[in-house]
């Protein structure tokens, strides 16, 4: 029989086993870009499509998703270590833009040389824990080079498949 897991420390000790994609989740409020690198992407439908993610309720990114009409993800592509942890800081300055390689003048902005990029619109929130479960209705999506391999998190770490 499996003990069941009581504490964080040990639900983390598991999830290290389990590769999770990593995404830059980026908005425009007011003129000004801010993102944050996830690790909590996930589809969760076809019809309608559906994306969700989950974000640390104090970070800044998280009322300024309540702020924004749409968003933009960037799912990181092998390579590009460097941005997940350019993006990973949670609380101001959540990400300085200059030298950030960008796809194209939309906002939100897009990363340049990701797996894939999806264009959404915020449709629920959840609160869950610490964290709040954004789902999001995507409007766009599009895959990246067909020889991009994906950007993941396993083990503590940064890897690629």
């Amino acid at each position: 029989m499996i003990a069941p897991v009581t504490s964080g420390e040990e639900l983390r000790a598991v999830m290290r086993h389990v590769p999770a994609p990593v995404a830059v989740v980026t908005v425009t409020v007011e003129g000004r870009h801010a993102g944050l690198t996830v690790a909590s992407l996930v589809s969760l439908s076809l019809e309608p499509a559906l994306v969700g993610f989950a974000i640390r309720r104090d970070a800044a990114l998280h009322e300024l998703l309540r702020d924004s009409p749409e968003l933009a993800i960037s799912v990181l592509a092998a390579g590009q270590e460097h941005l997940a942890q350019h993006f990973a800081r949670g609380v101001p300055p959540i990400a300085l833009w200059q030298g950030i390689p960008l796809r194209d003048a939309h906002a939100p902005p897009q990363l340049d040389g990701a797996a894939a990029w999806l264009r959404c619109r915020l449709e629920r929130e959840h609160a869950t824990g610490d964290h709040t479960f954004f789902v999001a209705a995507v409007e766009e999506a599009e895959p990246g080079p067909a020889a991009s391999r994906p950007l993941v998190f396993h083990g503590q770490a940064y890897a690629s498949l």
